[in-house]
């Protein structure tokens, strides 16, 4: 008899789980709020980013923590209300971030990261999705050339520990990939390994199809409804009750309180960030994804513009929008593009749910039966969400995952 199974969020996370759950047989109902890829899936800087084995760490120096204390930056910003009830994850994350502690985490890390590419790569051809997929790489620019000299030391670590490649590029080189930037820039890093993606929503709706082609079902419902019924579970939906005898919780920044429900406590974090897109003044041409890494904000050509993304806003998942961070990238940005209209009505908005280890929770929910834990990717939920379908797949129907994900384990948490 074929088991049934749940997916609750249809982000890029949820919906490679349910593909890759369908591929094994199960029968899987995919389920949301929203249409799939509509919430923190839809906003992001479209990057699979296999160079990015280290996750972001938090500001270590005393310097640098007083000029984000000021809470006038763009690649931070923060809800001053808001700190007393992030202190713990606050401390926590700072905690994690000390060098040692970071140097081991990107260890465990980067097994996800090495098979991202791949991973999307399979999805990608069986969703039909190639031409939402470009395969140059992006770049990193640097104002200053310690900041250049320092960046290009650690890429040359991160080469030989996990095989990142990249290129050093001078002034002219900026100058000749991008003719209509402007700026007196020291150098660059070009990442070469990572993909960049035209439309992430594009992406995963193309991925949905696929799932739906497998015969998976997505209907929408309230992931308050569910709860343990008999050997399995039971959600309510707009198609009425629904039974399984596994169900996955990957709804990103939602997972805390869909857990809380069920009497867990996982020291979840939110980094809302937000993104708008503009066109560009005459004929000028944007050829890459560029970082502007010494003020925190990137510049994407995507299919509906320039997309510009901010860096993290510290604030709670339900705070109202303030998109200050954006309004600062834009002056800046200006000076080095010439940017045109904004193309968007208004600032898009979403939050990345984060662990205080800067590593994602994957796998079994200790105190249930069939419940599975698949959340807390930070900035890598596009670059880690097929991957993270297959192992978590592969877990859930009795295979051994091809990766050891035993670092990501909800155990580690004691939630």
């Amino acid at each position: 008899m074929t088991k049934n199974a749940i997916v609750l969020g249809a982000g890029i996370v949820g919906v490679s789980t349910a593909i890759h759950l369908q591929r094994r047989g199960r029968q899987v109902t995919l389920i949301d709020r929203k249409d799939p890829g509509n919430e923190t899936s839809f906003g992001n800087a479209g990057l699979i980013q296999r160079e990015g084995v280290a996750p972001y760490g938090f500001p270590q120096q005393l310097g640098l923590l007083l000029r984000y204390a000021l809470n006038n930056r763009i690649d931070a910003h923060y809800h001053l209300r808001t700190l007393p009830s992030q202190i713990a994850f606050l401390a926590r994350y700072w905690w994690n971030s000390n060098a040692r502690r970071h140097a081991l985490i990107t260890r465990a890390y980067a097994p996800l990261i090495e098979n991202s590419i791949a991973e999307h790569k399979d999805l990608i051809e069986a969703s039909q999705a190639e031409a939402l997929i470009r395969k140059d790489g992006w770049i990193k620019l640097f104002r200053t050339q310690a900041k250049r000299d320092a960046a290009l030391a650690e890429a040359a670590l991160w080469q030989n520990e996990f095989g990142v490649e990249y290129d050093s590029l001078a002034p002219a080189d900026i100058a000749r990939m991008e003719p209509d930037l402007s700026g007196d820039f020291a150098g660059a890093i070009r990442w070469r390994d990572p993909w960049s993606v035209l439309d992430p929503h594009a992406l995963t709706s193309a991925y949905r199809r696929y799932f739906e082609s497998l015969g998976g079902r997505f209907v929408t419902g309230d992931a308050a409804s569910l709860g343990p019924f008999g050997s399995g579970w039971k959600i309510m939906t707009t198609e009425g009750p629904l039974e399984a005898e596994d169900t996955v919780i990957a709804l990103g920044p939602w997972a805390a309180v869909a857990t809380r429900r069920l009497g867990y406590s996982f020291p979840l974090g939110v980094k809302r960030g937000y993104h708008m897109h503009y066109a560009a003044e005459g004929d000028a041409v944007l050829n890459n994804w560029m970082l502007d890494a010494e003020r925190g904000y990137l510049l994407a050509p995507m299919n509906r513009g320039i997309r510009l993304t901010t860096g993290a806003e510290f604030a709670t998942l339900d705070a109202p929008k303030t998109p200050v961070q954006l309004d600062r990238a834009e002056a800046v940005a200006r000076t080095i593009f010439p940017l045109g209209r904004r193309l968007d009505p208004e600032p898009w908005m979403g939050a990345r749910p984060c662990s205080p280890d800067m590593m994602p929770v994957i796998g079994k929910a200790p105190r249930h039966q069939g419940l599975w834990f698949a959340f807390g990717h930070a900035h890598h939920g596009l670059t880690l969400g097929p991957v993270t379908g297959r192992v978590l797949a592969e877990l859930i129907t009795g295979e051994t995952p091809f990766i050891d994900i035993a670092a990501y384990s909800p155990q580690r948490f004691k939630p």
